[in-house]
């Protein structure tokens, strides 16, 4: 079982992963001082359970308990508190369990327990555990794809990379009708028009069938010459992304980690793998929200003290933006804010060799000249 600990003082954090440890049963994946920090890592890694201080500054372990159950319902939260009046408080949030400080061995080992093998004790209710939901996606951002949410490891199967193509390209232009022609043109641009009329009818059957395998509300229609793609109840990573993008800067705590849930859809370009011409320019429009949303993100974490963060984000962004001055800017304040002064000057120096070699300019005088002053 995976676990995180979140607690404000670090003594008892260091007691709890000491005893933890000691018993052997749980992996430890995390240790927290805040429970925002604790949010974010689980924003990005999944864990069974959380060991969760209740009363803490900022935002208490019941509060925190709320975003975690709207995260994930399957992650168990074992509360811990000072104070045994909680312990009501802490069971109507479906909490696994409670432990009162300080700690001891043979308590935790009974929680341990309990977690381990599922048992509903007298003092722990839990509801029972509703039946899975299908819920079916299509992934476009770095490839296409399908997913089923009650068979995770399902595989998808194309008939052939054409029949790929022309799903994409009605899903690219999903509700408008597309001229039989066009397609034709787009997909089979050296074949003779009989034939490729042909390839086109051929491939349209097989995308239907594998539609009907997995039981997908997608349906393509044709009439008049032309052909559209239509889809109720299956969820677009790339609707998503636009439903939940923000192009301002982030103004708070929830804020950003409700865009982390948005940002985390976008793997990578929008249809990356498959290189289709036609998407171009959507894949660039995607790719500069991205990136602007993304440094929104950035900014926010070095503001409220997460460097490291910032500079994780900041070193992907470069790749798809090598030349930008703003996100060279912010790599090297955060490599200012951690005290990495080699790391900002290495940096800085690949940055200015770049932009000589490949676009024969300098940076503008401004960043010099801070860069200069702060090395």
């Amino acid at each position: 079982m995976k676990a995180i600990l979140i607690d404000d003082e670090k003594p008892a954090l260091q007691h709890l992963e000491r005893m933890l440890l000691k018993d052997g049963r749980v992996e430890i994946t995390g240790k927290f001082t805040s429970a925002r920090l604790g949010l974010a890592h689980l924003e990005r890694e999944k864990a069974d359970i959380v060991f969760l201080d209740i009363g803490m500054p900022e935002m208490n372990g019941l509060e925190a308990g709320e975003y975690i159950a709207g995260m994930d319902r399957s992650t168990r939260i074992v509360y811990i508190t000072a104070y045994s009046e909680y312990a009501i408080e802490a069971f109507e949030l479906n909490a696994a369990d409670y432990l009162l400080k300080p700690v001891t061995s043979q308590r935790l080992s009974k929680t341990l327990e309990r977690l381990e093998v599922g048992k509903e004790s007298a003092e722990v209710k839990m509801p029972p555990t509703p039946a899975p939901v299908k819920e079916l996606s299509i992934l476009c951002f770095h490839r296409l794809e399908f997913t089923d949410s009650t068979e995770p490891g399902r595989k998808m199967q194309w008939r052939t990379s054409k029949a790929q193509e022309v799903f994409a390209l009605l899903l690219h232009n999903r509700g408008q009708w597309i001229l039989k022609d066009t397609i034709v043109d787009l997909v089979w641009p050296d074949f003779k028009p009989e034939k490729a009329v042909t390839n086109l009818h051929t491939t349209v059957y097989h995308i239907r069938k594998l539609l009907k395998a997995w039981d997908m509300e997608v349906l393509v229609e044709f009439s008049q010459e032309r052909y559209r793609l239509t889809k109720e109840q299956v969820l677009l990573d790339v609707e998503e992304f636009e439903l939940g993008y923000a192009g301002t800067p982030v103004e708070s705590e929830e804020e950003w980690l409700r865009r982390e849930k948005i940002l985390k859809l976008y793997r990578g370009d929008y249809l990356q793998e498959h290189h289709y011409d036609w998407a171009e320019i959507r894949r660039k429009e995607l790719q500069v929200r991205y990136i602007r949303m993304a440094l929104h993100s950035a900014e926010y974490e070095l503001s409220s003290g997460r460097p490291r963060l910032a500079l994780e984000r900041l070193l992907e962004l470069q790749a798809a933006d090598p030349y930008s001055d703003q996100l060279c800017r912010l790599i090297l304040r955060s490599y200012a804010d951690l005290g990495d002064f080699i790391g900002f000057r290495t940096h800085y120096d690949k940055y200015k060799e770049l932009l000589e070699n490949e676009l024969g300019i300098r940076p503008d005088q401004v960043m010099d000249s801070w860069v200069q002053k702060v090395l």
